[in-house]
């Protein structure tokens, strides 16, 4: 008789039948807010210059009921030229989680590394189009390791920088 082995991916069913591995899905994604100015055309379409591109994100997680979270990825762009501001982009892309049992050692992690990689692709596009729609070329943001970030995040606040707010990331 062969023995039967287990292994730590097995799902952990109670006699009543309910299941308690933990489990984060992603239930839905949407734009939250999303804001395009362009406060100097018609002019902007003639200048020659080429811009200088300023990217700032972060990265924000809330509980919105039982066992469900917001996360929320907040992308600011602003292209500048040495005549002026060619556009500025606010955009808050947000994604809605459901979670059972997961331990709460484990959703910082989640929520500020995980999450907005899966989130990103989507706002990428978002930003792109919202460019492209404004009259200028589309902008592909670079991708972002948000699990790199975290990290030095978390290393940076193990070290006793903690004090200092320090927003989640830049690009």
């Amino acid at each position: 008789m062969a023995e039967e082995t287990s292994s730590d991916f097995t799902p952990e069913t109670l006699s009543n039948g309910e299941d308690t591995s933990p489990a984060i899905g992603l239930i839905s994604q949407y734009v939250k807010d999303l804001s395009f100015e362009n406060p100097n055309a018609p002019a902007v379409y003639q200048w020659q210059a080429a811009p200088q591109i300023d990217v700032q994100f972060n990265i924000g997680a809330d509980g919105v009921g039982e066992n469900l979270f917001e996360v929320t990825l907040k992308i600011d762009v602003t292209s500048k030229a040495d005549e002026g501001t060619a556009f500025v982009i606010e955009l808050k892309y947000a994604g809605l989680f459901g979670v059972r049992n997961v331990p709460e050692d484990q959703l910082q992690p989640f929520f500020l590394a995980e999450a907005p990689r899966i989130l990103f692709p989507f706002a990428r596009r978002v930003v792109a189009d919202a460019v492209r729609d404004g009259g200028f070329p589309p902008l592909l943001l670079e991708p972002i390791d948000f699990h790199g970030l975290f990290l030095q995040q978390a290393q940076a606040q193990a070290e006793g920088q903690g004090d200092i707010p320090t927003p989640v990331g830049q690009a």
